[in-house]
Order: structure tokens, then C-alpha cells, then sequence
């Protein structure tokens, strides 16, 4: 279980690649490895600050165990895990035939590789949602994967002596019949998944893809972290555990303008960072540094807080303010 925080551990994804709401990718110019890291000190702040750089690999069935595997977005990075930054690696599970015991043994793999260099290890991505074959929920036998996924992790990293390393998992909102995903993986893992789990994650994007007025966000952020914690978490078992923002983002655009970018941040951060010791909120991580095609006006190509040359908005700046308030 990690420790209450006694600030906020933020952290970014600084890839070039998102995927949209049909299953396909937005992808644009390349990583330009310079730039990012440039951006990536500004953000941090001081050297040394704990900082996170989220990235995604993936296992489906087409994966070789025994070779490398690479991050796929952004490209080697473990690159960015310097001064102090470590990876929020999140390991995706997309097998068509339901190979579970190969994705254990591919977490066993990205231990050995990227222990020393991750802070968290996130197992699965999104496994809530089904309908999109980018997102985990897809594949069957994910809830298998989770649970049998967490332990055999966790088991390598203190065989490897990485008492670092955190493993969890994430969702997106949980509302409805979908407010029992999470107390469905704690009953069918028991305690063999429960005592191994050191956090829980949370993509969510208020006013994104459900409108929300600018009067309600600071509302309506609360109260679905609080839904998260009170009516999730807490009937599975994990009231214990962190509760960590693993994506937020807003995208520019046409009607969207990158003031209002700005703004959703620093209210969202603002909300997070006031709420962190009554709901045990340990961080946040931003989605994403730069958009994937800055040239495009669809919502999914202008997630970043730069344009796709790295040129920051006026969001770029709030999150670094943020970062040097409420980081750790």
C-alpha cells in the first residue's frame, strides 16, 4: 500500500498517438525526443522532483516472449526516465484468443526490463469498455488478466528487489450496473489479488465528450471522485488504497478554445488537489503533452498542451504552476 500523500505525484504522457472513440489511431509528426524532454524538465520543475512519463506497450497474440518489447507510444521511453522521472507503464492486453498466462508472463518480461526505471505498472488499459478494440475491455478473458496479471507482477518485482515498483489497474467512471466492475475483480481474485494491489487508476474527461456548464466542473469533478471512492472502491474492498488520475485532457479545437483548455486544468488539478487527503488521491497525469495532429480538427488530434511542434498553449504554463504547488 503506498504511504498517504503528502502531495500530488504528477506526471504526463508525451507521446504522439491517440486513439479515438472507433478504434483507430490519430497519429501526426513523429516524436521529436529533444523537444519532449525539454518540455518534460519544464513541467518538472526542480531536478530530482518525482515526476511520471506514461507510456503503452502492448501484449496481443502476435507478441514474442523472450525478445524485447518495446513502448510503442512514445517510442523507447525509458528514454525520459531521468532526473529523476520514472515511467507510468501501462501494459495493455489485447489477445484475440484470451492468453492470459502469456500476458503474465509478458509483465514478468517488462519487469526485468523497465523495473528500475518504472514507479507504477499499470495492468490492462480501460478493461471496463468493450466496445472499442483499442481499449482492453474487448479481449476476453481481460478480468482473467487482471487478477492473475497484478500478482504474478508484483511477485517479480520483489523478486527482483524493486521495492519501488507500484501495480494496479484502471478504469474509466464507473456509473449504473457498471459501479460493481471493480467489486466483481475483488471477488473473483480474493485476497491473493486484493493484498497485492497498490493503487487504483482513473481516466476521466469531464467536459469532453458530456458537456458540462463552466460554473458546474469544479462540482461535477468532485463529485465523481467521490462516486469513485464511496460507491466503487470502497463496497470492493480498496477504501485503503490511492486513487491515482491516470488521464485527464481537454482537447483545442474549433469552439474549443485553448483558453478554456487552461481553465478545465487548473479547475480539474485545483479540485484533485483540495479533495487528495479526504479521498486519498495520490496523483495526476496529464494527457497528453502534444497534439497528434495539430493540422486536424477532430477531437481526438488536439489532446496536447502543445501543438504538434511542441509550441506550448496557454495550458502548458498552468500545469507547470500546478506542478510546482502541488507536487510532491
Amino acid at each position: 500500500m503506498l504511504p498517504a500523500p503528502t502531495g500530488l505525484l504528477f506526471g504526463i504522457y508525451p507521446g504522439g498517438v491517440t486513439g479515438d472513440d472507433t478504434g483507430n489511431l490519430t497519429t501526426g509528426p513523429p516524436d521529436d525526443p529533444a523537444l519532449i524532454t525539454n518540455a518534460l524538465d519544464r513541467l518538472q520543475g526542480s531536478p530530482g522532483r518525482p515526476f511520471l512519463v506514461r507510456a503503452y506497450t502492448t501484449f496481443d497474440d502476435t507478441t514474442r516472449l523472450g525478445e524485447p518489447h518495446g513502448t510503442a507510444t512514445p517510442v523507447e521511453a525509458v528514454q525520459y526516465a531521468v532526473r529523476g522521472r520514472q515511467l507510468d507503464l501501462v501494459a495493455q492486453y489485447q489477445s484475440t484468443t484470451g492468453d492470459v498466462s502469456g500476458y503474465c508472463d509478458f509483465l514478468r518480461e517488462l519487469v526485468e526490463r523497465y523495473g528500475q526505471f518504472t514507479r507504477t505498472l499499470q495492468v490492462t488499459e480501460e478493461p471496463n469498455i468493450t466496445s472499442n478494440p483499442t481499449l482492453d475491455g474487448h479481449y476476453p478473458g481481460v478480468h482473467e488478466a487482471i487478477v492473475r496479471g497484478v500478482p504474478a507482477a508484483r511477485a517479480r518485482a520483489r523478486e527482483l528487489g524493486c521495492t519501488h515498483l507500484r501495480v494496479g489497474f484502471n478504469t474509466t467512471p464507473l456509473l449504473g450496473p457498471a459501479t460493481t466492475f471493480v467489486t466483481d475483480l475483488t471477488e473473483r481474485g480474493g485476497e491473493a489479488f486484493v493484498s497485492e494491489l497498490d493503487y487504483v487508476g482513473l481516466d476521466f474527461f469531464p467536459d469532453v465528450f458530456h458537456p458540462v456548464a463552466a460554473s458546474d466542473l469544479a462540482e461535477a469533478v468532485e463529485g465523481l471522485l467521490r462516486h469513485h471512492r464511496d460507491s466503487v472502491l470502497t463496497p470492493a474492498g480498496l477504501p485503503h488504497l490511492p486513487l491515482h488520475i491516470t488521464e485527464h485532457g481537454w482537447p483545442t479545437g474549433p469552439d474549443r478554445h485553448p483558453d478554456r483548455q487552461a481553465e478545465v486544468v487548473e479547475t480539474v488539478v485545483q479540485v484533485i488537489a483540495d479533495q487528495a487527503k479526504s479521498l486519498h488521491l495520490s496523483g495526476y497525469t496529464h494527457f497528453a503533452l502534444r497534439d497528434a495532429d495539430s493540422s486536424q480538427p477532430g477531437l481526438f488530434h488536439q489532446f496536447g498542451i502543445t501543438t504538434g511542434d511542441y509550441t506550448p498553449k496557454p495550458a502548458f504554463e498552468t500545469l507547470r504552476r500546478l506542478v510546482e504547488r502541488f507536487g510532491v
